[in-house]
């Protein structure tokens, strides 16, 4: 299924800052980018400039590989140009130069997804451009080994330093095309291993060797400590509780009332709105949507299942069509503005919805520490946990924290390093609520729930060299596996936050760091 793009949308497909002239009088360019769906271009019909019309005759297309194609040969017969998502097409005219400032744009072509399309923008002819050294790239081939050598000598010569060592690596470098852009060498982050790890989960079940990526002193002795008790005790039963990805967009009208009656129209027809948001993807699913209002304007929370995946991405296309749907249908009070995304998402940021609503995996780690186990591995009893725990509480409380717990960030990170997740994803993954009390027969009941884990294993960067390997170190490698990595990583926060928590109770922490750690 392929939605239809409203007016409003289609701005979207014109590349804006890409008008420019041309060197050598040639002429003028300018970028259109797929960003709605998989499509074919299967007519060319004009551009105008102001009052300026160039025909199809008078322009080329230029598909980015060396190849130009004349636009007035363009045809669904056979001559139609692939235009996948992402792709971009640069648009040669055979025009004289334009003047610095804003010029109004309009173009018609057609595509076989879309029918018959007409965009209306506006774009800008700037100054010179910027003195300053561009990073070298080519456009034939960036991960070739020449280019990648261009980099690295310019590197060395812009700041007159020889490096011998981020230049070294075992994978071919064509591996990282959409994963890292201007390529020139790696970061060499030591890895130490924790574990094995006990997981009595529902996806994970048994012993876990647990691969952490770090620079910090002390990190992987004290989470194999916290791991060692787990396992004197049984191990961490962990259980996925939740599973949303969302991406949210805003409606802006002209006031309260039109954003309120907007809000209960979409509720009246999820059913409708759900296929259109499913069309994009056979494994993003559409769980619900929440509608926040404020002021004028309406916040829809779209929450995606999205299989293996992280899914921002996906999440994001697959919210696009369905808002380009809902543009098209909707008959109410006229929308003013619409934006894929409000920030009500909280993408790369800690947030209280997100404790409250899950974003990601939302996971539980607990275990019961035996008496005996905690006094004579951790030196302390569980009352003094406990009890440490509840002090603690008020500190997180008056400081405003996203986690009450000791340091979950930690691992998460090593863990998000050691297998290509999205690091930054660690700012809303950091979120934890730990919990103890001390049971009837004296033992330490520990547990914590991290509400909004951001993993995948597949996509992004888990399908890298070293990354991949630390994948298939946990057994999480292939279809099916996402929810058994979320929960070894929640057995593995349980052991850090059991670890350190000790060691700040039985004033070891300091000691800790000056024995093992760089405090010297």
């Amino acid at each position: 299924m392929v939605f239809t793009p409203s007016p409003m949308l289609l701005k979207l497909l014109y590349t804006r800052g890409s008008l420019h002239n041309l060197p050598q009088a040639a002429g003028v360019a300018f970028s259109i980018k797929n960003r709605l769906d998989t499509a074919r271009l299967t007519g060319f019909q004009r551009v105008q400039i102001g009052d300026v019309v160039i025909p199809a005759e008078q322009v080329q297309i230029d598909l980015g590989n060396g190849e130009r194609r004349p636009a007035a040969s363009i045809a669904a017969d056979g001559q139609a140009i692939e235009l996948p998502v992402g792709r971009s097409l640069t648009f040669v005219l055979d025009t004289p130069a334009l003047a610095e400032g804003i010029h109004p744009v309009q173009v018609w072509f057609s595509t076989d997804a879309f029918g018959d399309l007409h965009v209306e923008v506006e774009d800008a002819i700037v100054g010179a451009a910027s003195p300053k050294p561009r990073i070298p790239r080519s456009d034939e081939d960036d991960y070739s080994d020449a280019a990648i050598a261009a980099r690295q000598r310019f590197a060395e010569q812009f700041s007159e330093r020889e490096f011998k060592h981020l230049k070294h690596y075992s994978f071919d470098a064509h591996q990282l095309q959409g994963n890292c852009e201007h390529f020139v060498g790696v970061a060499q982050i030591p890895m130490g291993l924790a574990g094995p790890l006990t997981v009595n989960g529902e996806h994970a079940q048994g012993d876990f060797l647990i691969p952490m990526a770090t620079t910090e002193g002390t990190l992987v002795a004290s989470y194999n400590r916290g791991i060692q008790v787990l396992n004197l005790c049984g191990g961490a039963k962990c259980t996925v509780i939740g599973d949303a990805m969302q991406r949210a967009p805003v409606f802006v009208f002209a006031d309260a009332r039109g954003a309120r009656d907007f809000g209960q129209w979409v509720e009246d027809h999820l059913d409708q709105i759900r296929p259109q948001a499913e069309s994009t993807s056979s494994v993003a699913k559409l769980q619900y949507i929440d509608t926040y209002l404020s002021n004028k304007f309406a916040y829809l929370r779209f929450n995606f299942s999205t299989g293996d995946a992280a899914g921002q991405n996906m999440v994001g296309r697959a919210t696009f069509a369905a808002c380009s749907w809902i543009l098209e249908q909707y008959r109410g009070p006229k929308i003013e503005h619409f934006y894929l995304e409000s920030n009500f998402a909280t993408d790369k940021k800690a947030s209280q919805i997100n404790v409250m609503r899950t974003r990601g995996k939302r996971v539980v780690a607990e275990a019961v520490v035996k008496r005996d186990v905690l006094q004579q591995r951790m030196r302390v009893t569980p009352e003094q946990l406990a009890y440490h725990g509840q002090v603690s509480n008020v500190g997180a409380f008056i400081s405003g924290a996203n986690n009450n717990g000791a340091h979950s960030a930690n691992g998460i990170t090593a863990l998000f390093i050691a297998t290509g997740q999205d690091v930054a994803n660690v700012s809303e993954s950091s979120a934890g609520i730990l919990y103890s009390e001390v049971t009837k027969d004296g033992d330490l009941y520990i547990s914590i729930t991290i509400p909004s884990l951001i993993v995948a294993t597949h996509g992004g960067g888990t399908g890298l060299a070293t990354q991949n390997e630390c994948l298939q170190m946990l057994g999480c490698v292939g279809r099916g596996t996402v929810r058994k990595f979320a929960e070894i990583v929640a057995g593995v926060v349980l052991a850090g936050e059991l670890s350190l928590g000790a060691a700040i109770s039985s004033s070891d922490w300091v000691s800790s760091h000056e024995q093992y750690g760089r405090n010297r």
